[in-house]
């Protein structure tokens, strides 16, 4: 499986911006999709997964009410909408795909990674 991730950008605080994620190759073993993010000088960190059939979708505290996850498997992507940035969602966003049941918050659950898209948010 094959991701690419895209739609970083620069915005200002309270600006919206979504994020693709494409996959390609065996598709069909995609059990999870899932987007982290890794701010400057720290760690990577979870922020959105959904199951690739739909539905078991969680965030992380920080971004809950403000990024929607979404799938759209006839294009074999997924999304995360990002609504009311702000400063702190500053960072490389990561997609990423796990072929099994796991725990959808960790690193762990993925076995494909994408490239990362850079989202700043100036204040």
């Amino acid at each position: 499986v094959q991701l690419q991730a895209s739609g970083g950008g620069l915005v200002q605080a309270g600006d919206s911006l979504r994020l693709s994620c494409a996959a390609s190759g065996r598709t069909f073993t995609i059990y999870r999709m899932g987007w982290f993010r890794q701010a400057p000088g720290k760690e990577r960190a979870f922020v959105a997964s959904i199951r690739w059939s739909g539905g078991s979708i969680y965030y992380s505290e920080p971004v809950k009410g403000r990024f929607t996850i979404s799938r759209d498997n006839a294009k074999n992507t997924v999304y995360l909408q990002m609504n009311s940035l702000k400063p702190e969602d500053t960072a490389v966003y990561y997609c990423a795909a796990g072929d099994y049941s796991s725990n959808p918050v960790m690193e762990s659950g993925y076995a494909y990674w994408g490239q990362g898209t850079l989202v700043t948010v100036s204040s």
